[in-house]
């Protein structure tokens, strides 16, 4: 059996529980519908992006709109947000302004997604469980802050706050990394495989993490089916 480690002590307290963890087949599930839950992931870029690409998975039943990832300066709420807000739809948002990429719905299975943007061509690469779709243009020229509250499962309308809970997720996620930078076509596909993947700001095998609400983290009882 894969040994858990844990690189800081499990806090458990009125405010959350706060921990570092390797997260191999694990996931966080948000039980309520709508939730006031969150993940509050701890990680500072250490100096500000003009290049990133975001990954993750999630299994959810929900047709309503919901935030999957959020990243928030005190300037932008909407500085890189990850959000889906309707079946078969996802927009990734960059200082505020967003791009859409529609996709195949109905499977109820696992949706791996990868979005990646740089700002010397304002190029987003948007990819759904494996694949890669048309490019598209957005915020040429821009920085994204590095100074950031980052949450899953809320949309932040406020520097860590001001949610919606009718744009919260509920379901499962996992799988959730941040580069500052681009990945190559294979490592794209690598993330979708749950493969080696480089170094990270965010990387799911040593997450530093808290839990607000009514989340919990539970071994995944679905494996992604991976194409």
């Amino acid at each position: 059996m894969r040994k858990l480690q844990f690189w800081l002590t499990v806090l458990v307290g009125l405010s959350g529980i706060m921990a570092q963890e390797d997260l191999y087949r694990k996931v966080f599930v948000f039980r309520n519908d709508p939730s006031d839950a969150y993940v509050l992931l701890r990680a500072q870029a250490e100096q500000p992006l003009q290049n990133f690409t975001v990954c993750l998975r999630s299994y959810t039943d929900l047709t309503r709109p919901y935030s999957l990832f959020s990243y928030a300066t005190k300037a932008q709420d909407n500085e890189i947000l990850l959000f889906k807000p309707k079946p078969g739809e996802y927009r990734l948002y960059v200082g505020g302004k967003f791009v859409t990429f529609r996709v195949p719905e109905g499977r109820w299975d696992w949706e791996h997604v990868c979005a990646s943007w740089e700002s010397a061509t304002g190029l987003t690469e948007f990819w759904f469980n494996g694949k890669p779709w048309p490019r598209k243009g957005l915020q040429k020229g821009y920085t994204v802050s590095a100074e950031a509250v980052i949450l899953l499962g809320q949309e932040q309308d406020a520097y860590g706050g001001g949610f919606d809970l009718y744009n919260s997720f509920t379901g499962e996620l996992a799988d959730v990394y941040l580069w500052d930078g681009g990945l190559s076509p294979d490592k794209m596909r690598a993330a979708y495989q749950s493969l080696r993947l480089p170094p990270a700001i965010l990387a799911w095998k040593s997450l530093n993490y808290e839990m607000k609400g009514d989340v919990v983290v539970k071994p995944r009882l679905r494996e992604a089916l991976v194409l």
